[in-house]
């Protein structure tokens, strides 16, 4: 009898926009959907559990536009434990995850960002190029 392997490939066509701010995560929130229009919200915290270290909860909200069928997801990049979500990146504090974007210009996205009060920068990143990509999967 033959045997199959069946191979799975996590998706990284995201866009990726790593946030630097000082505000907490509330505050950020609050000036990202009045940006951009959507209406983030608080979800259940994103947890990466490590061998020998344990759980790592990180800061998670979402927002699904019905019309556009875009999804947007804001995380921390550091947890309760202070360990970083992307540690090659550990000057970005947020990172906002934008799925299935089909219809809106990324760089549009980031000029409006950048008008946000409570954003001091902001930045694309080619998920491809993090070592620790994998977990910006959810």
């Amino acid at each position: 009898m033959a045997k199959h392997k069946l191979i799975l490939d996590d998706d990284f066509s995201f866009d990726l926009i790593g946030i630097c701010s000082s505000n907490a995560d509330y505050r950020l929130t609050w000036g990202i959907n009045k940006g951009l229009s959507i209406a983030l919200h608080k979800d259940e915290d994103l947890s990466l559990h490590v061998k020998k270290e344990g759980d790592h909860l990180f800061s998670f909200y979402s927002y699904y536009d019905e019309f556009e069928h875009i999804e947007y997801y804001l995380v921390k990049n550091v947890s309760n434990n202070y360990r970083h979500l992307i540690p090659e990146k550990n000057q970005v504090d947020y990172f906002l995850v934008i799925k299935n974007n089909f219809t809106l210009e990324i760089n549009d996205i980031l000029a409006s960002l950048k008008r946000v009060e409570s954003i001091l920068t902001a930045f694309i990143f080619d998920p491809d190029e993090l070592k620790s990509k994998a977990n910006l999967v959810f």
